[in-house]
Formats: structure tokens, C-alpha cells, sequence
């Protein structure tokens, strides 16, 4: 399906954000009382964070957790923004969830990874949102599907936001993983690549799930040149109610943002810089190439082996031929200073293209037999 180009007003336009990167959006998990929420929202704004960020309203995956403070919370938000000059932000799943947002003068609203996975709600929020201005962010639905992550943004659009950015916030896996969600960058890759000009944060606190992962993660997004960071800071992490175990302090993100994080830029004027990557570059165009040919060469041997099974009526799977195959580029391929994860990436997906084209053999056979 080919991408449709979205309406979109540049981050720095939308009165919240001053370069350079990273822009930040910052606070609790949830607003638990008007104390905490104000204590947080005054060492954040110490520190220059502009957007201050808590959960309303919290989605929990079981019953009988705490699941947020409701409306009341919106006016503890209102009276941070009041006194320490903040915007502030917070998310919504559903219509009435915005219109008390826009009641209590809420500056940024963002769809979490449940909301997004969902149509129906995506465009009861949408059509709630129409005729407004205020900036929307929407998160990576819950599983690496990202044609629904872009679906929730048209639906947006065709609603008439124009203040339109992503988060990116890892997905959720079976696996035993380090973090508690799988950041799966290639999907956040080729979701920038699909949409340049989208503003784009990484929610390193959801990804991370402990406050040991979060600079590392942050550091990743930074790295890849991704615009902003979502990070949830609480005044006193191991009295929140929610995700406790992955809330800096207002001192530790202070301590992170500004000492230890390192802010790529995205290109040089350099001369020496510009024609050594042009060199390189090169090179590697010139190495795709010959990847190409080889893989077309590969295919072309995979079609008469297919031809040879069709012949001999032997079946396209040969598991234990492939397990063997797999083992040994593994182990060339270590030698090669590759991963066991990149070569069994790569190798699965020629395998698949293989047997693919092999079905097709056989079906074309099959067909002209009916």
C-alpha cells in the first residue's frame, strides 16, 4: 500500500519546543496527588523541561491497580501550568477523555500503544479533535504492525490535526528480553524513512522498564537522530503508584540530559567531512550492487533445484537441509565479525524467497494439471 503524505506542521512550530534537539516531555507516570504533581512540575521546570507530561487516566493491565487520578488530576496539571509557566500534556482513549483535556486548557494529548491498536477508539478521539489545534502524538500500537500505527495517524489528519508526531515506545514480546519492551528499531527506522519530516520522540522509560536502561535507550535515539524523548520523572520514585521502577528523579534527568547524553547532528558543512562519507558511501553503493547480483545468481540456482523437485516429486521443505545450512553460514559468518542475529535474519529471509519461489513452480505445475 503506498504511503499517503500527511499535512503536517514542523515541531518547532508548535510553540512548545525550542531547538536544538533533544525536545523533551517530562513527569510522572501518573498524577497521584496535588502535591506530588507540583513538586515534580517544580523541579522539572528548574531543569528547562517546558512540557510537563502525567497519566489521568491509567489503562492497567489488571484490575484493582491505581488507575489514575481522573479530572481531579487535570486540575492539579492546570495550577503547575499556572505557576511555573509549563505546557502541559497528558494522555486519551476516548472522546471524553479529550474534551475534559480541553476543558482544563491540556496543551498536548497523546494515544498510548492500546488506543492505537484500536480503530474504533482512534476515530472517536479523531472526530473529537476536529476544528482543535492541539498537538497530538501517537504511540506504536502494542504489536510491530506499523500500517495500523499509520492508519491512526490518517485517521488524525483527515480530522484536520495538523500538529501531528509519533512516540515510539518498544513493543510488547513473549520473550525473555533485558528491557521490558522490545525497541524493535528497524520498524522505528522504517517508519522515519516512510516519513522524514514526522516529529518523532522514543518513550525510553516504557522501553527501558527500569531506570538503569533509560540513558542507554535515550542515548539509541539520539544516535539515530530521532527528534524528542518522553521520560517519566516522579519527585519520589518508590512512593508512585505506577511504574515506579522506571521513573528518574527531576536530579537524575537533570544529571542524564545535560552530562551524559550525547546529541548527534544531523549532517556537517565539514568539506573533509562531506567528501569522506561521499567516498564511503560510495563503497557501499558499489558493495550493494555486487549483494544484489549474488542474490539474483542465488535465486536463479533455488528456481532449478525447485524444477529438479517438480521432476523428482519431492517436496520444497527440506528442514534438516536448511538447519545445516543454517549452521555453518553462522559460523562463517562469525568470522566475518557478524552476529548470529543479523545472519539468521538475513538467511531466513532468503530461505523464505526461496521456498516462495519454488511454491510457485510447483502450483504453476499443478495449474496446467487441472
Amino acid at each position: 500500500m503506498a504511503t499517503k503524505k500527511l499535512d503536517l506542521i514542523p515541531l518547532y512550530e508548535w510553540g512548545m519546543f525550542t531547538e536544538p534537539k533533544p525536545s523533551v516531555v517530562a513527569g510522572p507516570c501518573s498524577a497521584e496527588s496535588e502535591e506530588q504533581v507540583m513538586e515534580t512540575a517544580k523541579g522539572l521546570r528548574e531543569l528547562g523541561i517546558n512540557v510537563f507530561r502525567a497519566g489521568i487516566w491509567k489503562p492497567r493491565t489488571h484490575p484493582g491497580s491505581f488507575e489514575g487520578a481522573g479530572a481531579e488530576g487535570l486540575r492539579w496539571m492546570q495550577k503547575a501550568k499556572k505557576e511555573y509557566g509549563l505546557k502541559i500534556a497528558t494522555e486519551v482513549a476516548s472522546e471524553k477523555h479529550v474534551f475534559e483535556c480541553l476543558k482544563f486548557g491540556v496543551d498536548l494529548v497523546w494515544l498510548g500503544a492500546r488506543t492505537t491498536a484500536n480503530p474504533f477508539l482512534v476515530q472517536e478521539i479523531a472526530d473529537a479533535l476536529k476544528d482543535t489545534d492541539i498537538p497530538v502524538l501517537v504511540k506504536n500500537p502494542v504489536n510491530p504492525d506499523i500500517e495500523l500505527w499509520i492508519g491512526a495517524l490518517e485517521r488524525l489528519s483527515r480530522a484536520g490535526v495538523k500538529k501531528l508526531g509519533v512516540i515510539h515506545r518498544g513493543f510488547t514480546t513473549l520473550e525473555e528480553k533485558k528491557y521490558r519492551n522490545d525497541p524493535q528499531w528497524q520498524i522505528a527506522i522504517e517508519f522515519r524513512r516512510k516519513f522524514p519530516d514526522m516529529p518523532f520522540f522514543v518513550d525510553p522509560s516504557h522501553i527501558s522498564g527500569h531506570v538503569d536502561y533509560v540513558r542507554e535507550i535515550s542515548q539509541r535515539a539520539m544516535d539515530l537522530g530521532f527528534d524528542g524523548l518522553m521520560i517519566e520523572s516522579h519527585c519520589s520514585p518508590s512512593e508512585a503508584l505506577s511504574d515506579s521502577s522506571q521513573q528518574l528523579t527531576p536530579a537524575q534527568l537533570d544529571d542524564m540530559l545535560n552530562r551524559q547524553l550525547e546529541v548527534r547532528n544531523p549532517d556537517s558543512d565539514s568539506p573533509q567531512w562531506k567528501e569522506n562519507i561521499h567516498e564511503l558511501r560510495a563503497k557501499i553503493d558499489v558493495i550493494d550492487e555486487s549483494i544484489l547480483a549474488a542474490l539474483s545468481s542465488r535465486m536463479q540456482v533455488s528456481r532449478q533445484i525447485g524444477q529438479y523437485k517438480k521432476e523428482n516429486n519431492i517436496a520444497i521443505l527440506q528442514t534438516s537441509r536448511w538447519d545445516a545450512v543454517l549452521a555453518k553460514v553462522i559460523e562463517k559468518g562469525r568470522g566475518y565479525g557478524l552476529s548470529e542475529k543479523c545472519i539468521t535474519d538475513i538467511f531466513n529471509t532468503i530461505h523464505e524467497e526461496s521456498v516462495e519461489a519454488q511454491n510457485q513452480i510447483l502450483s504453476d505445475s499443478s495449474s496446467r494439471q487441472k
